[in-house]
């Protein structure tokens, strides 16, 4: 008993900095950091095979009766709060802003598209500085009658339907899925321009559900950072990147710098701390490479989207990084840069590995444009049911 308590003492002072740091490095990577994060969706210690299905039961449960709650705000909504369309139609004019929804039919009982439209309509109403923003619908279904949530929104909000005469469907005819849900996007956006005339046009899936501070951060990038001229000259400002491809080990090298200066950062600062608790070390260099590298796995192994949600302390830590290529659930265009997109859709055809996010990226190499994304998402997906590759039986978060 008596040597262990010798071995310890010896390599347990101030001065044995190996020592130390090994067991500071066993300590977090292989006791802390598992305890904590192994019900983290997002991080690698993430125990998938024991929590991914009672997550994913848990979270539609929870969307259920969100549902539930939408329609009673609806149906409990004063008369003069939801204003006809006609009478919002000659009250703004000309908005900044429009938010178009694109929707078809989904699950009904998860009434996806009765809880996007009750969450803008709520920030909408508690907006200081949106008073002629607006809210438009796009019913997509080729049967529009079929979707229940947009026949019943449309005596509230303004809507278009791109299937409204039978006849539309005559003659109708794509190779895909992937190409009318491209063309479904070109309507509703086209449509959106010639009514409205916005100056900013937020084209919206009816599965994406916004932040509560989505419309301050806009007014804030777009009318406030120095860099708002270029903002309005991009191609496009994604609002939504998905969360497991948010991590630095991906194909986007900007991140890769992130990862480093975040480090390099936090690394001098624990350097710096180390040196006023215990002696210094014969060579400082590998201490501060220590703590980079020690920084830089712990930011990634507890997942950089959980790192990502402490700028949502004030919109001016938000920040806009070069856009990564998947997924549309939130897109942000200018009316120029809109029109510009309209006429590069022209000149594609969508199909399966080659669907309009995948070609709304393929445009900013070919034509020379650039385009950002919103760091941490201004929207969350909240449908595990997809429209566009099938219903799934037992849908799951990842």
């Amino acid at each position: 008993m008596v040597w262990w308590r010798s071995f310890i003492s010896l390599y347990c002072c101030r001065s044995s900095a190996p020592f130390q740091l090994f067991l500071f490095t066993v300590v977090t990577f292989g006791i802390a950091l598992p305890v904590v994060c192994h019900r983290l969706l997002y991080s690698y210690y993430f125990m998938k095979d024991w929590y991914l299905s009672p997550m994913s039961h848990d979270f539609l449960k929870n969307n259920l009766k969100e549902a539930q709650d939408t329609v009673q705000y609806f149906q409990q909504m004063p008369p003069e709060i939801l204003q006809s369309p006609k009478a919002q139609d000659e009250r703004f004019p000309k908005p900044w802003l429009v938010v178009t929804v694109v929707t078809v039919q989904r699950k009904a009982e998860y009434h996806y598209l009765m809880q996007v439209v009750a969450k803008f309509h709520q920030l909408l109403q508690n907006c200081s500085h949106c008073g002629s923003n607006r809210i438009l619908l796009c019913n997509v279904q080729e049967e529009p009658e079929h979707n229940e949530d947009a026949r019943v929104l449309k005596k509230f909000f303004p809507t278009i339907e791109r299937f409204k005469d039978p006849k539309d469907l005559l003659g109708f005819k794509v190779n895909s899925q992937f190409e009318k849900e491209k063309q479904d996007y070109q309507y509703c956006m086209n449509n959106t321009l010639s009514r409205f005339d916005p100056k900013y046009v937020l084209m919206v899936e009816d599965d994406a559900l916004p932040e509560d501070d989505i419309f301050d951060v806009l007014h804030h990038l777009l009318t406030q950072r120095k860099s708002k001229t270029k903002l309005e000259n991009a191609l496009y400002i994604k609002l939504f990147h998905p969360e497991r491809l948010q991590r630095y080990i991906n194909p986007e090298p900007m991140r890769i710098l992130e990862w480093i200066g975040v480090g390099m950062s936090v690394g001098s600062l624990l350097t710096f701390l180390y040196l006023k608790m215990f002696s210094k070390p014969e060579k400082l260099w590998q201490l501060f490479l220590y703590f980079m590298i020690y920084i830089m796995l712990l930011v990634e192994l507890v997942g950089r989207h959980y790192f990502l949600e402490l700028r949502r302390l004030s919109p001016q830590f938000y920040s806009l990084v070069p856009v990564t290529e998947c997924c549309t659930p939130a897109m942000l265009f200018s009316a120029q840069s809109a029109q510009r997109v309209l006429g590069y859709l022209d000149t594609v055809q969508c199909q399966s590995g080659f669907a309009k996010d995948t070609a709304l990226y393929s445009f900013l190499r070919e034509r020379h444009e650039y385009a950002f994304v919103v760091e941490p998402n201004l929207v969350r997906h909240i449908g595990l049911f997809s429209t566009l590759r099938g219903l799934t039986i037992d849908p799951k978060l990842l």
